[in-house]
């Protein structure tokens, strides 16, 4: 059963969510909120575990900025869904540049957002047209600026080759592949997109366009 939390100020969208996940069976809302604050505050109170996925409103109405609300939740130890409107690029890549793991719009069938959660809960990446726009529309969040041969390196390792086998089809040496990797990690987090695990380089190179896969095959190989 994935445990999902809802952070929303419009109750409406929040009660259409709770009745979506009981009908799926298969996600337990354990908390429905306006605030961060109030879920940390229950987590607090409760001694509840962090929730599998956190489902979050772009904008609340508690003052609070994306990049608080979003840093909070991931430093809790959630992965953030963002479900908000689609036509806030500018916010949406902030919630993404402090770790939000996707985004999703208030206007998507309810079985995609359901399968949204269920995606990013199981640790895939999340692919689809809302993240695309919002990384499309700023290169600069975009480019990590990386050099031919890196980007060649991840484009393999991502699709899920292990660094050994990386290193032989390029023909270069496993250090080398290995230190090709390391700078790629380190130029991500230089731009505000870190990628500390395989899982995550996948997720960079699929919005950077060097790769277009479903899912990965975890964090093996690193």
């Amino acid at each position: 059963m994935t445990r999902v939390a809802l952070i929303d100020d419009h109750e409406s969208v929040r009660l259409g969510l709770e009745a979506a996940c009981a009908r799926a069976g298969t996600k337990e809302v354990v908390f429905s909120g306006s605030t961060v604050r109030a879920y940390l505050d229950w987590r607090a109170q409760s001694g509840a575990p962090p929730a599998d996925i956190v489902v979050l409103d772009l904008t609340l109405g508690d003052g609070t900025t994306v990049t608080e609300n979003v840093t909070r939740l991931v430093a809790d130890g959630s992965p953030v869904l963002i479900h908000s409107v689609a036509d806030r690029a500018a916010a949406v890549r902030e919630a993404l540049a402090a770790g939000a793991t996707g985004i999703i719009s208030k206007a998507s069938r309810t079985d995609d957002v359901m399968d949204a959660i269920g995606t990013i809960a199981h640790g895939e990446p999340l692919e689809n047209i809302e993240w695309a726009s919002a990384v499309e529309g700023d290169r600069a969040f975009a480019d990590a600026q990386l050099s031919a041969r890196e980007r060649d390196v991840l484009r393999l390792y991502a699709a899920g080759l292990p660094l050994k086998a990386v290193a032989e089809r390029l023909g270069v040496a496993y250090s080398t592949a290995k230190e090709n990797i390391t700078r790629v990690r380190v130029k991500y987090v230089e731009v505000g997109r870190p990628a500390p695990t395989k899982v995550d380089l996948l997720r960079r190179a699929m919005e950077d366009g060097l790769v277009v896969h479903d899912r990965s095959d975890g964090d093996g190989g690193r």
